[in-house]
């Protein structure tokens, strides 16, 4: 099972997801934040635009390494890796 960790800022929004990082099976991006969003309903309204792409202040890695496809979301997530979600810090 993959690993999805989510920062820590994130937990008041989605209170489902504080008892720490949540497993769920491998396979496409889009697809893991399904399983995520089943655990905690309206996760992914949080960080997917109305297009189904990543919104532009949330970031996501897989293994340490960011996401290529951010519109499909087709990056593969393998069974024993370690999924990173995280609001991005911008401003000026």
């Amino acid at each position: 099972m993959a690993t999805v960790e989510i920062t820590r800022h994130l937990h008041r929004f989605f209170p489902a997801l504080q008892g720490g990082a949540l497993e769920v099976a491998g396979g496409p991006v889009r697809e893991v934040l399904r399983a995520v969003d089943a655990a905690a309903p309206g996760f992914t309204d949080y960080v997917l635009d109305e297009r189904g792409a990543l919104r532009r202040h949330v970031a996501l890695s897989i293994d340490g390494r960011v996401v290529v496809d951010r519109d499909t979301l087709s990056d593969r997530v393998g069974e024993a890796s370690v999924v990173h979600v995280f609001q991005a810090l911008t401003g000026g």
